[in-house]
């Protein structure tokens, strides 16, 4: 009976052992899965430039060669790093490329004036220079009124545009106008300073939030797309939070009833940065969107 005793004792310990060996390598596979997810995301290390019109413009890829392409375009006084939270939902599908607007990020200003239609421009040279085809396009508030200029405009090869939080008529510029009345210097400094002269190589802070309010309130046709978005034709993602004060719902219904392919997405107690509020809906609607609709 002893002999059998210390079999068990030695199986039971083998068992524990194994036990504790198959865990630990969960629990490492884990680690290291929840790691590269962490990794996948615009850095400002691994990007380039490129001259346009007198300004460096900053872009970076996270390359997935022979996958579509996805156009990252950020709102005012962010950069392309806004987006980390979200690109990892995409990073196995798509070869993902961030650009930093002219002025924010690594990108320098110039010497001219910041409208939409200079950001379109820069954003059309990049596309060009990477030579992207059949691209879509994710654009958070400023971004998403470029990516209603690119669409309108043809001037590069998009497929499909998601736009968040992004107006495009005057009534919509009149709102900016009383919304930033009120603000002071100072508080743009307080939001937004840090991150600003952290990464810009010329950083002229003043400036470029004077650059930023032009353009917010700027009602030619170099700013809000207007009634050019009746040109969009490709499939169009409307999302607005309903709790964005800066996009009317009425607005948002406007905009899509003028775009033939569109639809509109209005998420319940949802700010103005919907997609980082509820990342789990925004993945669901935006993957239905890229993968079958308009396929």
């Amino acid at each position: 009976m002893a002999v059998f005793q210390i079999f068990a004792i030695f199986t039971n310990q083998l068992k524990d052992r194994m036990r504790r060996v198959i865990l630990f390598m969960l629990a490492f596979v884990l680690v290291v899965a929840a790691t590269s997810a962490q990794k996948i995301g615009f850095n400002h290390k691994t990007g380039a430039y490129l001259e346009v019109d007198g300004a460096n413009i900053y872009y970076e890829e996270i390359e997935n060669r022979g996958k579509p392409a996805l156009l990252f375009l950020h709102g005012g006084f962010g950069n392309m790093e806004d987006f980390n939270s979200i690109l990892p939902m995409f990073a196995n599908d798509y070869h993902i490329v961030g650009v930093d607007s002219r002025g924010h990020g690594k990108s320098t200003l110039g010497t001219g004036k910041l409208t939409y239609k200079r950001l379109q421009l820069d954003v059309e040279a990049v596309a060009t220079h990477l030579k992207l085809k059949d691209i879509a396009i994710i654009g958070f508030s400023d971004g998403g009124i470029v990516a209603c200029r690119l669409a309108a405009a043809s001037g590069i090869p998009i497929r499909k545009i998601i736009t968040i939080g992004a107006t495009w008529r005057l009534s919509d510029a009149e709102l900016m106008e009383k919304i930033v009345e009120g603000i002071r210097l100072d508080d743009w400094k307080g939001y937004f300073l840090d991150s600003y002269q952290r990464h810009n190589p010329q950083p002229d802070f003043d400036r470029f939030t004077k650059c930023i309010i032009e353009m917010w309130i700027d009602k030619t046709e170099d700013g809000y797309p207007l009634e050019s978005v009746e040109k969009i034709i490709v499939p169009t993602l409307i999302i607005r939070g309903n709790d964005d004060d800066a996009f009317p719902l009425e607005s948002a219904v406007k905009l899509a009833s003028k775009i033939e392919k569109s639809l509109l997405f209005n998420i319940p107690f949802a700010p103005h940065d919907a997609h980082n509020k509820y990342p789990q809906m925004f993945e669901t609607v935006t993957k239905e969107f890229l993968n079958k609709c308009g396929q």
